[in-house]
């Protein structure tokens, strides 16, 4: 656009400069969401003003995956048919008389245990299911493209969601390698859901999804800088996704801001007949996305367990306990009333009798041969887990460096979760971690969440619980590098994120992402924890280089 100043006054002059400022900046690259922390909404405006397309998106994605990944391996593989499939949504766009759904055309991972009935392979980490192929879509997966998301390829992850080995590293798996975090050297990625996690906090894809049976969703989260929600068992379906647990395996959303997580987990939630679990499910689902309110906190009564800091001394140098006691007073500030010494009797029983172990080992090994049985096609003849066991054993694919100490276990063990012995552990572990536990405490002192630092804040929902992770802050740039047990990558070291737990009853999503979204815009510190290792091609290289090939 081109202005002839001679022809207008003086004063309209500067009047006329903004204006062809404003179109500059319409029509240019600021216009165009930088992929590092780009938001649902940004992307979904860009996407209905015609500013960019879900193929440039998709591009734009793949093109950072193929930047990092050879360093990061946080991604297995990508979809081969991704971009028809947004080419699709594009035209879908296009001729649409209705709203679309918000996340129509938006590309999405899904953790490798999450089938997809596909070209791609659903393998846990495992060469052993290389080449299986589904008969359908897992339920999370189905719903995601009927929302319109674009399913863009599969996140690594610790091989087997961490049940084959007690020597190896998170985020290795023999399928991708070993996944590393982005925000210093050889970073620990935190398991087992941590490609998705990795992916998410530095623009790989929009969001993830990821799973957790103790940790694996939220924990990665708090060392990636993202927000993780571990919904209530039985919210979300787990149908066609690799089992550990039927009594702990939640499938949840992944994803930078609060906002952007309800937004996913909103597609994906919902009962599923393929999944008695979900027969508990709220009839008509709560507005997840309706529920982010900056006055959330106001009148709500948070707890903290007595001895918190010493409850689970292993993980104590995961955590900042200064950072998560500095944010009670913005708790408070927003007018929550934080209860401190709340009695968990439950979590010292737990650790004293070691049942869980026993629990998910008896699960998996019962949940894995129905999974295996909806395969369509099993070239390994994988059937069951000693099936698993001698592959690996076997296989010159899968790592010796690593032990098969928990498939020893579980199979010397021997034990299911229809014997009379499990249902005692089950039941006994249930009155710990419940009555005694988590669920007890907020019933009888009348909260709304307990809060703890992130990694603390998991082993406590230990029985199917939700929980939600919101970034809190990162370690100092004089922080020494300490190497995890197994001394193959760094579990701290300067940089390192961290964050803020909120653990509820069940069924509580909707009420602890109020909190978490009032907090986090309380803090706003994501975009302060900046990632040693990140792409540089944003959404203007593409759309420039498609705009150069017409």
């Amino acid at each position: 656009m081109r202005l002839n100043y001679r022809a207008v006054s003086a004063g309209a002059i500067s009047l006329l400069l903004q204006l062809q400022g404003s179109l500059a900046t319409a029509n240019g690259e600021s216009r165009l969401p930088h992929l590092l922390d780009a938001t649902l909404d940004e992307l979904r405006a860009g996407l209905d003003a015609g500013r960019f397309t879900s193929v440039e998106l998709t591009k734009a994605y793949i093109a950072r995956i193929h930047e990092v990944n050879e360093d990061l391996h946080a991604i297995t593989e990508i979809n081969p048919d991704a971009l028809d499939i947004a080419a699709e949504l594009d035209r879908a766009r296009k001729s649409a008389t209705e709203p679309l759904s918000p996340l129509h055309g938006i590309p999405v991972l899904v953790k490798n245990n999450i089938g997809t009935a596909d070209k791609m392979n659903n393998t846990a980490g495992s060469t052993a299911l290389l080449g299986a192929k589904l008969k359908q879509d897992s339920t999370v997966v189905r719903r995601l493209r009927k929302a319109g998301a674009i399913i863009l390829g599969k996140a690594n992850l610790s091989q087997w969601s961490g049940s084959r080995s007690l020597q190896a590293s998170n985020g290795w798996s023999a399928h991708g390698g070993q996944t590393m975090g982005a925000y210093f050297p050889e970073q620990d990625p935190d398991g087992s859901s941590s490609g998705s996690a990795v992916a998410s906090s530095i623009g790989l894809v929009w969001a993830s999804l990821g799973t957790e049976t103790l940790g694996s969703l939220c924990d990665p989260a708090h060392a990636n800088n993202i927000v993780g929600i571990k919904p209530t068992v039985g919210l979300t379906s787990r149908f066609l996704v690799i089992p550990i647990s039927e009594h702990q395996d939640s499938v949840g959303p992944m994803a930078r801001t609060v906002k952007d997580a309800a937004y996913l987990l909103q597609a994906i939630a919902g009962s599923d007949s393929k999944d008695n679990y979900t027969a508990a499910a709220p009839d008509t689902l709560p507005d997840y996305v309706g529920a982010c309110d900056k006055g959330a906190l106001k009148g709500k009564r948070l707890g903290i367990p007595k001895g918190y800091k010493t409850m689970f001394p292993y993980i104590s140098a995961d955590v900042s306990f200064g950072a998560f006691d500095s944010a009670l007073n913005l708790l408070r500030n927003a007018g929550a009333e934080v209860v401190k010494d709340v009695e968990m009797p439950g979590m010292e029983l737990m650790k004293k009798t070691g049942r869980t172990e026993i629990v998910s080992g008896a699960d998996f090994l019962t949940d894995l041969p129905r999974y295996l049985a909806e395969l369509e096609t099993n070239p390994n003849s994988i059937y069951d887990l000693s099936d698993v066991r001698a592959f690996t054993d076997e296989s010159s694919a899968e790592s010796s460096e690593f032990d098969l100490m928990q498939f020893n276990m579980i199979l010397k063990r021997n034990i299911n979760n229809t014997m009379p012995i499990w249902w005692e552990y089950y039941s006994e572990r249930l009155y710990q971690s419940n009555d005694l536990g988590l669920i007890g405490a907020l019933r009888n002192n009348t909260l709304d969440a307990m809060i703890l630092p992130t990694p603390i804040a998991t082993k406590i929902a230990v029985q199917g619980a939700p929980v939600i992770s919101v970034p809190l802050g990162h370690t100092g740039k004089d922080t020494p590098y300490h190497r995890n047990e197994v001394d193959t990558l760094n579990d701290m070291g300067p940089n390192h994120p961290f964050g803020f737990g909120f653990a509820g009853d069940y069924f509580s999503e909707e009420k602890l992402i109020g909190m978490a979204y009032a907090l986090e815009q309380l803090t706003q510190v994501r975009k302060t924890v900046k990632p040693y290792k990140r792409p540089t091609t944003e959404l203007k290289d593409v759309v420039a280089s498609e705009n150069e090939e017409l």
